[in-house]
Formats: structure tokens, sequence, C-alpha cells
């Protein structure tokens, strides 16, 4: 049997992690795919002494592997979307399948590399590109495709899901945790990508697309980090039953989708409230189904190429068949992918937990009682701390009703323009999940 030839592009920690992957179980591989898998061709742009390349011809231009004669599949590993956008369109070009663990670069550039793909009739594979270990496309692409998907949920960056769960179980502030979470390797020099939720909603906009058949539309997707949490915040979340998660929310509703990252209070009950560390969870809700989880490693070398090398294995099955009858990358056919909008942040409807600074004076709770009730709405807990010096300010913090964020905003401008209300209010949204 003529074997299956990759051409690794990259040599960081996943194609590592890639590489041992396939010679370690190299004939489990084999009897899957049918004939044998072999690198053939690394694209590497910088000595890597401590790598066993022996048999594989090292190539330093890259875009030499997209079009080498002894490749069948590209697998881009290099990170970033100028080069990686170059590489994989030229392997497209050549007529060579391509596996992918770059989510930024599905995110942004899918719609096309998609359209490319299939005007040549190759396959581009992603599984790897969210959720590193966990083979949540695949679940929702093709477990669940019996299924009209109305929402998923999910803790999709581990450095994230590391800083909240010090921050819950250790009272310590989020600088502290942060520095500690780039010593261990957790986050990056600039962790922006993380802290600030960019990672999670790449990796969202890839998840709402297959869920509900829609384009991909990365610049729609609304993001907020965590920089701004207190250890106040999180020690009234837990007194008031909650956790706090940094969360990707994806929901088909009436009027669209939501397609939002944010800090969110969640019941301490809830699965997703009790994944800590770097872990990563999902849960996805499908109308025959019902609720379904997911959760596993997020990253690391290993359980990300466990990703890359089934991809490797989906591709390699489809480089004889039929281009009609193989599994559409975004699993609706393009010509079917639907219009629904994407709503805008203050289109959304979400309970919310708010913390207000206030001077300790009569009457401050009705005065900010009345504005919540002119926009109608409810408050279902209210706490107000106690102070020892009667002139110190008081912080009072609230759980109101389910209500529309364009409305929550309105409310919250007339209560911040109030004498007795000190500080711009604290506001984070809640979810339930039922």
């Amino acid at each position: 049997m003529e074997p299956i030839k990759i051409g690794l592009c990259g040599l960081g920690t996943v194609a590592q992690g890639t590489l041992e992957v396939l010679r370690r179980n190299q004939s489990e591989i084999e009897r899957r795919v049918g004939s044998p898998v072999k690198v053939t061709c690394a694209g590497v742009r910088t000595d890597k002494p401590d790598v066993d390349l022996s048999g594989i011809r090292v190539e330093r231009d890259m875009l030499a592997v997209a079009t080498a004669a002894d490749v069948d599949i590209v697998v881009e590993l290099i990170g970033g979307t100028d080069l990686a956008l170059k590489l994989v369109m030229a392997a497209i070009e050549a007529g060579k399948g391509v596996v992918t663990a770059n989510k930024a670069l599905i995110a942004i550039h899918g719609n096309e590399i998609f359209a490319a793909a299939q005007a040549r009739g190759v396959m581009v594979a992603f599984e790897a590109a969210v959720a590193g270990g966990i083979p949540i496309i695949k679940a929702i692409r093709e477990g669940l495709s019996a299924n009209r998907i109305q929402w998923l949920a999910g803790i999709i960056n581990g450095t994230g899901n590391f800083i909240l769960t010090e921050m819950s179980e250790k009272g310590r502030a989020f600088d502290e945790v942060l520095a500690e979470a780039q010593a261990l390797g957790y986050a990056e020099a600039d962790p922006t990508f993380d802290v600030e939720g960019i990672d999670a909603a790449h990796k969202l906009t890839i998840l709402a697309s297959i869920a509900f058949g829609v384009p991909l539309q990365f610049d729609a997707c609304y993001t907020e980090g965590i920089g701004a949490l207190t250890p106040a915040d999180v020690a009234n979340a837990d007194q008031l039953g909650y956790k706090i998660k940094h969360l990707g929310v994806a929901k088909r509703t009436g009027g669209g989708i939501e397609l939002r990252v944010h800090p969110t209070l969640m019941p301490k009950n809830r699965l997703l409230s009790n994944v800590n560390g770097v872990l990563n969870a999902l849960q996805v809700q499908g109308d025959a189904v019902g609720p379904t989880t997911y959760t596993g490693p997020g990253a690391g070398g290993e359980p990300t190429a466990s990703a890359v090398v089934a991809d490797i294995v989906d591709v390699a099955r489809t480089l004889t068949a039929d281009p009609l009858n193989r599994v559409p990358h975004l699993a609706f056919h393009a010509d079917a992918l639907g219009g629904e909008p994407i709503l805008s942040i203050d289109q959304i409807h979400s309970a919310y937990y708010l913390r207000l600074q206030v001077a300790d004076t009569p009457g401050v709770l009705s005065q900010i009682t009345k504005r919540l009730g002119d926009h109608a709405i409810s408050i279902e807990s209210i706490v107000q701390k106690q102070v020892q010096d009667p002139h110190d300010s008081v912080p009072v913090v609230l759980l109101t009703g389910v209500v529309k964020e364009a409305d929550m905003n309105a409310a919250l401008a007339e209560i911040e323009a109030l004498e007795s209300v000190l500080e711009p209010a604290v506001k984070i949204r809640v979810e339930s999940l039922v």
C-alpha cells in the first residue's frame, strides 16, 4: 500500500506532539486509515536540535511544502494568519488536503478557505482549532447532526479558567494570578488574547457557525475580558450561590443569534461552575438529545496532537472519496448556510449582577430600585454591606431578573447619574443554562 504522505509545517509544541503520536501509534493509525501514514517533509524556520527529524526532508520555505510532490496532506501548525493563510491557500490550489490547529485563521478567513477547498475538491480539517483534545467539532457537526442546536456554552480558554479558579478558591487578585500563569507557561508574555477573550471568541465563532449553519462572523462576536474582576466580586458571587466563569455563549433566539464571550455568574451546582484549573468544558443543547457535555484538556502538546492526528486520519480517508459526499466543512452545505443575524450585545436578554458603591445616606436604595423599576427590571436579591465608619461609602450588590441589555444599560445610566452613587457600576451577566 502506498503511504499517505504528510507535510508538517511548524515544529512547536503541538507539531512535536503530532510527530510523537504518529510514531508511537503508527500501526493503530494504519489500521484506521488502511494505508501507512508518514511524515515526509517538514517546514522548519529555525533549528530544533532536540527533535528527531530522521527520514524527514526539511524545508526552510514553508510554501515549498504546500507544493511538494511527496506531500498529500499539509498540516499547518505555524500559527498567525498571514503566512498561514498563504500556506493553506497554496496547498488547496495544489490539490492537497489540509489540517490546521489555527483558530484565528479559521475564524477570520475560514469562509474564503472553505470556498476555495470546495472549488478544488479537497478537505480542510480543523478539529484542533477548538478546545484542544476535546472532539467538539466532530460531535456537533456529525454526532448531533439530527438536532436543531438551541444553544452552546463553554469554558474554552484554559488560562482564563486557571486565573478565575485561583481567585475563587484562594481569594487572590487578578494581577497576582496572571503573573503565576505566565510563570507556569499557561499565559503568554502578552496575555491579551487569553484574558481579553479574543482566543475564546475565535473558538466560539467556529462553534456557532457549525451549530447554527451560518457563515463565520468573528467581527460580530461580543468580547469582554476578565481583567476588571476583583476578589470582592468573586466573594460576592460565592455568597449569593454563584461562581464566576469566563464563558463563551452562542444562542439561537427568535430575533437572531447571540454570540458573546464575557465573565458570567453561574449557579454553583452547574457542571461548568465546577470545571477548574486549565480544563475546558462545553455544553450543547439539542432539541432531540437535550444537553450534552464535553470536557478535557484544551491545550498542550499531545492533547492537541490527538485532534491533529484524528484530522489527518479523516482527511486521508477522503483522498479517494467523491467530494460531493464528504461531510461539509461547516456541517451544512455551503449553499444552505443561513442568513440569521448575529445580535448586538444590547439586544441580548440576561439576568445581571450589579455592584454599586454608594454614599451611606437615607433613601439611596429606594432611588436605585426606582430607576430599575422604571425600566421594568425586577430585583431577585439585594445585599447591602455593613461599614464601620458611617462616613464611608457602602457597597450594594443586586441580582436582577432577565431583561434586555439595552434596558439595563439605560437604567444604569440613570443610576450612575445619582449624586449618591459614587463610582461606575460593576455589571456581570448571569446564566443558568437551563
